[in-house]
């Protein structure tokens, strides 16, 4: 199985750009290690395992894990409206909009970059300065005041932006910077030691620098360029924070054995909690597979039984796939500071080969 996974990730690197880290775990064992391609190309500093990489949309998981900490302290409940908890006067987020329906993307609430309509999240930034928006409250002002696409808890769509306002409920009720709380909280506990939220405007060891490729018309590679100006400086409760691979899965093990919630509340993380699914492509034809959302994490269902539970996350310079497999206690971890078009850097396609390994 190792002889296999290695032979996809190194094609992966010398055939497609994959610039990166890939752990393979199962219970405590390793089945596979690796990292790809430079942290810092101006350098040409090598990524290692414990490089801290940008997760992108990856973070939402750890949003949901602190909304469930609070939950089980009873200091908030799922049915709880947002308009209660936080002052939202003057903005369009309707007053039935509850925790549990920002929490698995019911909420109909418009976002600020609507992904599933095809918008680019790097565009909101081509006439606004990206270094405006640092503090959760500051991205209020790119979704709140828009109208909601449906109402809530009759559909599902996802959302960026329901997750900052989730942010926000968490500021309120720990009094504490969301940053902090979820520091406190999660990854000092847990050990995550090369966790953080790294501003790209500080100075941070040993951490990926993101960047995209651009190419010529006739489709030959010109130049990379920085992430920099691509999203917000510092991550927010619905993106950003930096990690390794190693340390997500210290993040999935220790959650699965009580460490940070106890066990009706890592469940309820662990389960599906939406009755909307779509059809999923595992990559057979023959397979009926379909998504529902969780808290944050997506639940691969075939003939409706949890196959996985998966997290994804992209941005310009930022690839990043996080996936568990209850039946077998495994884990696919794939980060990337790359992403470029014409298939290249692709961690999905990457992570769906090693899937069909360790899942025969």
């Amino acid at each position: 199985m190792k002889e296999k996974i290695q032979q996809i990730c190194d094609d992966f690197s010398k055939k497609h750009n994959f610039s990166g880290t890939c752990l393979v775990k199962q219970g405590d064992d390793v089945i596979f290690s690796h990292a790809y391609g430079l942290a810092h190309r101006g350098f040409n500093i090598p990524n290692r395992l414990n490089t801290m990489f940008d997760t992108a949309s990856i973070t939402k998981v750890f949003t949901a894990t602190a909304i469930l900490i609070l939950i089980e302290k009873g200091l908030l409940h799922f049915d709880d409206k947002i308009t209660s908890i936080i002052d939202l006067k003057g903005t369009t987020i309707p007053k039935d909009v509850n925790i549990y329906n920002l929490l698995n993307h019911t909420s109909g609430i418009a976002d600020d970059a609507d992904e599933e309509a095809g918008e680019t999240y790097s565009d909101l930034f081509i006439n606004k300065p990206n270094y405006s928006i640092r503090n959760t409250c500051d991205f209020l002002k790119q979704f709140a005041y828009k109208q909601p696409i449906f109402k809530a808890g009759t559909d599902v769509r996802y959302n960026n932006c329901a997750f900052v306002l989730l942010g926000l409920a968490i500021e309120k009720i720990s009094g504490q910077d969301y940053r902090k709380f979820v520091t406190d909280n999660i990854f000092v506990p847990s050990g995550m030691l090369n966790t953080k939220f790294c501003a790209m405007d500080e100075v941070n060891a040993n951490m990926a620098e993101g960047y995209v490729g651009h190419y010529a018309k006739n489709k030959d590679h010109i130049k990379w360029r920085k992430n920099i100006y691509s999203y917000p400086p510092i991550g927010s409760p619905d993106s950003g924070v930096y990690t390794t691979v190693l340390d997500l899965d210290i993040f999935i093990r220790n959650i699965k054995s009580n460490m940070i919630l106890n066990s009706e509340y890592v469940n309820m993380l662990f389960s599906p909690h939406c009755k909307f699914a779509k059809p999923f492509n595992c990559g057979e034809s023959s397979v009926n597979a379909t998504l529902r959302k969780g808290y944050a994490f997506e639940f691969v269902e075939i003939n409706g039984n949890v196959f996985c539970m998966r997290k994804e996350g992209l941005n310009d310079g930022v690839g990043a796939m996080l996936s568990y497999y209850s039946e077998i206690d495994a884990t696919i971890i794939i980060l990337s500071n790359q992403t470029m078009c014409n298939g290249e850097c692709d961690v999905w396609e990457m992570h769906r080969k090693i899937q069909t390994i360790i899942s025969a």
